[in-house]
Formats: C-alpha cells, sequence, structure tokens
C-alpha cells in the first residue's frame, strides 16, 4: 500500500461464511482487551494469558489482514506467562482509524500498569 492511498476495507475478500466467524472472533479478541496503550505509529492492545486467546488473535489476524491490507499486525507473547500484546500499526491514516473506530468500542478504562514490549524484533 503507498502511504498516499486511502484506508479502504474490500468486504469481498472474506465470503459471507468467513465473514460471520471472521466478527465473532475479532469481537472475542477485542472484549477480552484488558488494557489498551498508544504507540508513536498505532495502538498495542494487551491480551489475557488464558488459553485460546493466542489462536483467536491468530485468526483474527489472517482474515483481517485480507480486508484491511494497511494494517501491520504483531503479536507479542512475552517469556514466563507474561503479557500478551496485539498490536495494530500503520501510517497516520491508520493510527487515526484505530483512534476513530476501535478505542471507543473497547470497555475498558485504560489501567497503564503494563511495559508494552518495544524490542519485538531480533
Amino acid at each position: 500500500m503507498s502511504h498516499n492511498q486511502p484506508l479502504a476495507c474490500d468486504l469481498t475478500a472474506i465470503n459471507d461464511n468467513e465473514r460471520a466467524t471472521h466478527k465473532t472472533n475479532a469481537e472475542k479478541v477485542f472484549t477480552s482487551v484488558e488494557e489498551w496503550q498508544e504507540l508513536s505509529d498505532g495502538y498495542g492492545f494487551r491480551l489475557p494469558t488464558g488459553t485460546g486467546i493466542i489462536e483467536k488473535a491468530g485468526a483474527f489476524i489472517a482474515r483481517e489482514r485480507q480486508c484491511c491490507p494497511f494494517f501491520t499486525f504483531t503479536l507479542v507473547v512475552t517469556p514466563d506467562g507474561g503479557p500478551i500484546w496485539l498490536k495494530l500499526t500503520g501510517n497516520e491514516e491508520v493510527k487515526e482509524y484505530i483512534k476513530q473506530n476501535v478505542i471507543p468500542q473497547l470497555d475498558i478504562s485504560n489501567n497503564n500498569s503494563w511495559e508494552l514490549p518495544d524490542n519485538t524484533t531480533q
């Protein structure tokens, strides 16, 4: 995607049967968010460490990238049972899109009690 290209989701990229499953899975991921943090290029969402959340987040990423190719997804699983973070990032338009469309739907108060891992590359 060019940085000048407008944001546009391709809703036809996911067929009707998969779309219903994707919507349900996305709701499960985002209703489980325990905290969010603003990043320079997007947002990070702390997920619970319970069973199945990594698989749900992975399934969300696999489908969402088909219809919304402007997101960069990073799933950070920290050692020793530590926090799990889903990062949605991109250019300034992407960050604003997340701020307007994702953050308001989260049913949490932002609690900055955890540090979001900065170094996710080796």
